[in-house]
C-alpha cells in the first residue's frame, strides 16, 4: 500500500465538482458533488444520535434498501436537522433534480448536510447548485480539493486523501474527503466522510468492512463531548479496477481493509487535530489493557476530559487529571498499578510508576507537550489489548467560534 496525491477522485471513474450556491456562506463555495460513472455498491455508517437529520434518514435508505448509488450531494452551512416532513422533501427534491440531470435513479443518490440546525434548506439554491457543478464534473485532482474545501464548516483546512493497493494483481484506489471540527464525539460526529474505491467488491463485504473500521476510527475521536445529528460516512465501490470482485473475507478482503483502515484512520486524525480553536492534536493510547473494549473506554475517557484538554493547551503536566478521568470511566483497573508517560516530536518521558509522581523536570515534560502533536501512553498492566483515541485541547477560542456560530 502506498499514498498517492489525491482524494475523492483519484479512483477511476469518479468525478466530482463545487459551485458556491449562497445557501449561507457569502464568497466561498458550499456545495460538492461525487459522481461514479457507473452505479456503485454502497455503505455507510451513521450518527447514533436519536435526533438524525432528513439527509441521515435518506441515506440509510439508500445504504440499506437501494445498496447502489452513483452520486452525492453535499451541503454546508444548513444542516437540515430538526426540519420535519419539509426536511424530507427536500432530500426527495434533491435527488429527483440528480434523477433529471444525470439520469440516476433517485434511489440511488446520497444527499448530506452540515451546518446551522433547525433551519429549511433554500431548495432554489440547491436545485441551481446542481445545474451548475453537473457540467463540470471532472475526474482531475483539482475538482476533488475543491469538493474537499466546499464541504467545510469551522474547519480550518481541508482533509483528503488516496491510497493505492494491489489487489488481485490489479492496482486498487481508496479516495476520501471528509468535514468537521466541532460537535465531534464518540459514535460520529459532525463529522461527513466520503470514501471513493475503485475495487470491486461486495455490497455486504463493502457494508463489514465500513460498519468493523469506523468503531476503530471515526468512533474514536472526540473535539467537545457532542454527538451531532448528521454524522455520515459512505463509501461507493464501483469495480472499474478490474481485480476479482471480493467476495469473502480472504486476502484480498485483508489488503483490502488495512487500505481502508489507513484512509480512515487519517482522516480521522485530521479531524481531531482541527477540531475547533485547537493547537495540538491529543492522543491517548492505553496498553496493557485486559480488553480492547476496556481500553477504548479508557482512551476515550481521558480525550474527552475537559479538565485534561485544557491541561493540554496550557502545556501543562497536570497528570492526575488524566488518571481522574480514566477512573471515572467506568471500566475497572487497579489504580496504584498504572504507569503513565508524555510522548511527541520533542521526545518521551514517564511520569508516573505505579501511580506515584516519579522525579521528572516538569520545563522537559512542558517541552514534551508544546509540540502540534501530543500523545500520553497508558499502561494499566492487565494483559495485551490496546486501543488508541484521538482528541485535541480546548482553548478559549473554542468558546469564542461556538458562542456566535448561528450569527
Amino acid at each position: 500500500m502506498k499514498e498517492v496525491k489525491g482524494g475523492i477522485t483519484t479512483a477511476k471513474g469518479f468525478k466530482a465538482a463545487s459551485t458556491a450556491a449562497g445557501i449561507k456562506y457569502k464568497n466561498r463555495t458550499d456545495m460538492a458533488m461525487i459522481y461514479s460513472e457507473v452505479p456503485c455498491n454502497v455503505a455507510g455508517t451513521f450518527t447514533k444520535n436519536i435526533v438524525k437529520a432528513a439527509p441521515v434518514k435518506w441515506d440509510q435508505h439508500v445504504v440499506y434498501d437501494s445498496k447502489q448509488a452513483q452520486a452525492v450531494v453535499i451541503n454546508a452551512g444548513i444542516a437540515n436537522a430538526c426540519t420535519g416532513e419539509e426536511g424530507m422533501e427536500y432530500c426527495r427534491k434533491t435527488a429527483e433534480k440528480i434523477e433529471a440531470q444525470l439520469q440516476i435513479p433517485m434511489d440511488q443518490v446520497l444527499v448530506a448536510s452540515t451546518g446551522v440546525i433547525g433551519k429549511q434548506l433554500p431548495i432554489d439554491c440547491i436545485c441551481a447548485g446542481i445545474e451548475t457543478m453537473v457540467p463540470k464534473l471532472s475526474g482531475g485532482y483539482e475538482s476533488g480539493h475543491a469538493a474537499a474545501c466546499a464541504i467545510m464548516t469551522t474547519d480550518t483546512h481541508e482533509k483528503e486523501l488516496a491510497v493505492e493497493v494491489e489487489i488481485g494483481g490489479k492496482t486498487v484506489t481508496i479516495g476520501g474527503m471528509s468535514k468537521g471540527s466541532g460537535m465531534i464525539h464518540p459514535n460520529m460526529c459532525t463529522m461527513l466522510s466520503f470514501l471513493t474505491t475503485d475495487a470491486a467488491i461486495s455490497q455486504p463485504l463493502l457494508l463489514k468492512a465500513l460498519q468493523a473500521d469506523v468503531e476503530d476510527t471515526y468512533n474514536m475521536i472526540s473535539v467537545d463531548g457532542d454527538t451531532s445529528t448528521n454524522d455520515t460516512c459512505v463509501i461507493l465501490a464501483n469495480g472499474l479496477a478490474g481485480n476479482p470482485e471480493i467476495t469473502e473475507e480472504n486476502e484480498d478482503y485483508k489488503a483490502f481493509c488495512q487500505a481502508l483502515h489507513y484512509v480512515n484512520e487519517t482522516l480521522a486524525k485530521q479531524m481531531a487535530g482541527d477540531g475547533e480553536g485547537a493547537t495540538a492534536l491529543f492522543e491517548v493510547k492505553v496498553i496493557g489493557a485486559e480488553t480492547k473494549e476496556q481500553a477504548k473506554i479508557l482512551s476515550k475517557s481521558v480525550i474527552t476530559s475537559s479538565l485534561t484538554k485544557a491541561a493540554i493547551y496550557g502545556h501543562d503536566a497536570n497528570w492526575g487529571r488524566i488518571l481522574c478521568a480514566m477512573g471515572y470511566s467506568g471500566a475497572q483497573f487497579d489504580p496504584e498499578k498504572v504507569d503513565l508517560f508524555f510522548e511527541s516530536a520533542a521526545g518521551k518521558m514517564q511520569i508516573i510508576k505505579d501511580s506515584v509522581a516519579l522525579d521528572y523536570s516538569e520545563e522537559e515534560a512542558t517541552k514534551i507537550l508544546s509540540e502540534p502533536a501530543v500523545t500520553v501512553i497508558a499502561d494499566v498492566k492487565m494483559g495485551d489489548a490496546t486501543a488508541t483515541a484521538w482528541g485535541c485541547d480546548l482553548t478559549y477560542d473554542y468558546v469564542k467560534i461556538n458562542a456566535d456560530y448561528r450569527s
